[in-house]
């Protein structure tokens, strides 16, 4: 038995895992949703990048848990990480599941120069928060209208202080045993930090025939991968 501690990107809660977590349990083992600092059933709670951490690790420490896979999806893969590195011997495998992955020093916004000025943006205009994306950004991603929909009518606006906020690690990412999902839908190149990183003997890659989201596109492909991490 693994203990799955699951986060999912921005603007979603835990609630994006509903279809993940049932499958994991009947598999034997535990699976715990997390929703983060400021979102969904948490939203008004102020949180940073470093909030993020401390949520996970403080899930991690208040279930008592071993034998730990962290799971970070899209923006998430940044506290995740560094989540991964602070919880020790407890932590078995990292997953990141079409996400970022911290880079000590950086930012989520730093990461990305071109969509920066948007982002901000919408910080600027929306009260310090991301705002979330209209329906169409759903769109390619092999969601069913009901999916996008079900998605947009749950989603929150995102803290932006997690997004300026630089990541912290102590060590290289590489040390940490990981498996990196690449979500093909969404473009099929990885981005130069996480190619380089794959490179190490104690990362893999695997690439899912689904787009960004796939949790709600394809939770039965998405945990079949989950659950065989967790045996490497």
């Amino acid at each position: 038995m693994v203990n799955y501690v699951l986060a999912a990107g921005a603007w979603l809660g835990a609630w994006a895992w509903d279809e993940v977590v049932p499958l994991l349990r009947t598999a034997g083992h535990g699976a715990y949703p997390l929703t983060l600092s400021g979102l969904a059933d948490k939203r008004g709670v102020p949180a940073g990048q470093q909030t993020h951490v401390e949520d996970i690790v403080g899930e991690v420490d208040r279930l008592g848990l071993d034998d730990v896979v962290l799971v970070g999806h899209s923006y998430s893969g940044i506290p995740v990480g560094q989540a991964a590195e602070r919880i020790g011997e407890r932590l078995r495998h990292v997953i990141f599941v079409d996400s970022d992955v911290p880079v000590d020093g950086e930012s989520f916004v730093s990461r990305w120069p071109d969509f920066r000025p948007a982002v901000e943006a919408s910080m600027a205009e929306n009260e310090g928060f991301w705002a979330p994306p209209p329906p169409a950004e759903f769109a390619g991603h092999g969601l069913t209208d009901e999916q996008i929909e079900r998605i947009v009518g749950s989603v929150t606006p995102h803290p932006g202080a997690t997004l300026t906020e630089p990541a912290e690690l102590a060590g290289p990412l590489a040390e940490l045993p990981a498996t990196y999902i690449k979500c093909v839908l969404d473009g099929p190149e990885l981005i130069p930090v996480e190619a380089e990183i794959l490179s190490s003997e104690k990362w893999r890659l695997v690439e899912l025939e689904t787009g960004h989201w796939p949790m709600l596109s394809a939770p039965d492909e998405l945990a079949r991968i989950l659950l065989d991490a967790a045996e490497r």
